[in-house]
C-alpha cells in the first residue's frame, strides 16, 4: 500500500517543479524585491503569464508582495523559502551553459552571492569554514553555535550578535550551499555577518544579479583578520 503524499508538500512540489516559477524563485534569492516586468523577462514568459504564477506563489505564501502605488514588487517570503531552495539546487542538474554571459555568470555566482539575506558560494562556505577552523564558531547538528572567543572577535568586528538574537528566526543556521555542496552559515547571524562586511565595503552587491563581489580591500581584510586567502580562487574580480 502506498503511503500517501501529504497534500500540502504536494501542492508546493507542484508549484516549484514549473520552469517559470522556479526560474523566479531563484532570482528572487537574492533577497530583494522585484516588478513583474523584470521577473517576466527572467521566466522568458509574457507578463499575463508571469502575472498567473506570481499569484499562484503568493497565495501558497512561498513569496511576498510589496505595493508602491500602482506597482506591485514581488520577493521571497521568508528565510525558510530560500533555504528549500537552495537545497533543491543543490541536488538538481546543472543548467546547460549555452552563451559566454551565462558562463561568466554562472562564474560569478558560484564564487560568491547572496542567499536570501546572507552569503552564500565559495566565499559563504570558505569563510564559514575558517570560522570554525578559528574557534569561532563551533559545529553542531543543526546549526553552528558562537564560542565565548567567538563572541569577542565577532564583538571587535562589529557584529550585533545581541541584536541578531532577538530577531524572531534561527540564530545560526547551517545553509546547504547547492554550488559547493558544503553548509555555509546561514540565520540571523549570517545576515549580520554579510551586512557588516558590506559596511565595511568588503564585499558589494550587484544591482542586477545576486552574484557579489569580494573587494580588494576585503581580500586584505580577510587576509589580516582570518589569514583567509581568496586571491587563488578563480572568479576573483
Amino acid at each position: 500500500m502506498k503511503a500517501p503524499m501529504h497534500t500540502s508538500a504536494a501542492v508546493i512540489a507542484s508549484l516549484v517543479s514549473d520552469p517559470s516559477r522556479s526560474a523566479m524563485l531563484t532570482v528572487m534569492l537574492d533577497g530583494r524585491y522585484h516588478a513583474a516586468g523584470e521577473l517576466a523577462q527572467t521566466a522568458g514568459v509574457q507578463p499575463q503569464t508571469a502575472s498567473f504564477h506570481l499569484t499562484k506563489l503568493t497565495e501558497a505564501g512561498l513569496i511576498a508582495v510589496e505595493k508602491q502605488g500602482r506597482h506591485r514588487y514581488y520577493g521571497i517570503a521568508g528565510p525558510e523559502v530560500a533555504r528549500v531552495m537552495e537545497s533543491l539546487l543543490s541536488i538538481a542538474p546543472p543548467a546547460p551553459i549555452k552563451s559566454l554571459r551565462q558562463a561568466t555568470e554562472d562564474q560569478a555566482l558560484r564564487y560568491a552571492r547572496t542567499c536570501y539575506d546572507h552569503l552564500a558560494g565559495s566565499l559563504g562556505v570558505r569563510l564559514t569554514q575558517c570560522l570554525v577552523g578559528r574557534g569561532i564558531l563551533a559545529e553542531g547538528d543543526g546549526g553552528f553555535d558562537v564560542t565565548t572567543e567567538g563572541e569577542a572577535f565577532l564583538g571587535r568586528f562589529g557584529v550585533d550578535i545581541d541584536g541578531a538574537k532577538r530577531k524572531r528566526r534561527s540564530f545560526s543556521q547551517k545553509c546547504l550551499d547547492w554550488s559547493e555542496r558544503r553548509h555555509h552559515l546561514a540565520g540571523a547571524l549570517g545576515h549580520a555577518l554579510l551586512e557588516r562586511l558590506m559596511e565595511l565595503g568588503w564585499v558589494e552587491r550587484n544591482p542586477h544579479s545576486r552574484a557579489v563581489k569580494l573587494t580588494a580591500k576585503g581580500r586584505v581584510g580577510l587576509r589580516e583578520s582570518l589569514a583567509l586567502d581568496m586571491d587563488v580562487e578563480e572568479g576573483v574580480g
